[in-house]
């Protein structure tokens, strides 16, 4: 029963968090919370899906559309397996929006006290699942026949970790480097990933390229300067990559 209770927890908690709640002195009223310094936060969307979700007879009142949808998400977890994104945690779905996040585990925190190059890395691994997941989406693409495209958003900053609910437990972070996060996704652009440009500048100091998309209006933030991540070249390499 309790490796039942194991496997359960680390499907909807990060393997961290479910250790605190199997710990004998865990009580139901406790508030897990954990501040973390530098967390870098992926809001992906797929816009379109909300046109292409049509409830008739010919989809089965929109059930064929739901079963892409899962199809799509569940590749994207599938992601989440590979050695390379171990350090990526999924928070959750939102319609068609995925939400993830690295830096959230033990060994992140740990590096903070290491050298200054290392601390950022996660920031890397965030974006290479980002290319991953728009690879992923044009395979699912090419059998599908369809042209859903990826809208991403990234920031990194402090957050609050935490877990709602007691009987059925919820894993979330907060924090306002999570809100401008979700408001470079929705004032992306189609088929690009929108940093900004606290995350540019690491970014850029790991080996990416960044062109400035320049100052857009972002709702409760104000103006804020803006860059796009260059894709192709990583892509292509991602796309090698993928398979290994």
């Amino acid at each position: 029963m309790e490796n039942l209770n194991r496997v359960l927890l680390e499907n909807v908690l990060p393997a961290h968090v479910a250790e605190h709640f199997l710990a004998q002195n865990w009580k139901n009223e406790d508030l897990y919370h954990q501040s973390y310094e530098c967390v870098c936060v992926m809001f992906a969307s797929i816009p379109d899906f909300k046109e292409f979700y049509t409830e008739s007879d010919v989809n089965k009142e929109g059930l064929e559309c739901l079963r892409l949808l899962n199809e799509i998400i569940a590749d994207f977890d599938d992601l989440l397996s590979k050695p390379k994104f171990s350090g990526v945690e999924k928070i959750k779905t939102i319609g068609s929006t995925y939400m993830a996040a690295t830096g959230l585990s033990a060994a992140t925190v740990q590096e903070y006290s290491q050298e200054a190059d290392r601390q950022y890395t996660h920031i890397g691994t965030m974006l290479e699942f980002a290319f991953a997941l728009m690879i992923k989406l044009d395979v699912i693409n090419r059998h599908s026949f369809n042209d859903f495209k990826l809208r991403i958003g990234i920031n990194h900053g402090p957050v609050i970790a935490g877990v709602i609910g007691a009987q059925k437990p919820q894993y979330d972070i907060w924090g306002n480097s999570v809100n401008v996060a979700s408001r470079m996704d929705s004032t992306g652009v189609l088929g690009k990933i929108q940093i900004t440009e606290e995350t540019s500048n690491i970014l850029q100091t790991l080996g990416y390229n960044c062109t400035c998309r320049g100052i857009i209006n972002v709702k409760g933030k104000g103006e804020l300067k803006t860059y796009f991540v260059n894709t192709e070249m990583t892509r292509s390499l991602s796309q090698g990559n993928l398979m290994t």
